[in-house]
């Protein structure tokens, strides 16, 4: 037992599969520190870009694992992360003047 456990853990798979679950769980924690300075709600532009590096990662690990559950689960989130980080940099671009007015 002992030894599947250190294979397990060892595995540069398994490794992978935590580090992208550690990237995905980081999001929560700076959403949560931004919302506690800002005394509201609030979701930074980080969140959205740990969001798409935790899903890619988990989706590289899914796709390893041939686990098709998580594959399109991973998909069609990151569809909605980056359809955010398209919606919250449009809404950063400054409109640019036409001549003459």
């Amino acid at each position: 037992m002992t030894e599947q456990l250190l294979a397990a853990i060892t595995n540069p798979w398994i490794i992978f599969g935590f580090a992208a679950q550690f990237v995905f769980f980081l999001r929560f924690i700076i959403q949560w520190i931004a919302s506690e300075r800002a005394g509201e709600t609030r979701v930074p532009v980080l969140f959205w870009h740990l969001s798409i590096a935790g899903a890619l990662m988990i989706l590289i690990y899914s796709i390893y694992r041939q686990d098709i559950v998580f594959i399109t689960g991973q998909l069609l989130a990151l569809t909605i992360y980056f359809r955010n980080l398209l919606i919250y940099h449009r809404s950063t671009r400054k409109p640019t003047t036409q001549p003459g007015e």
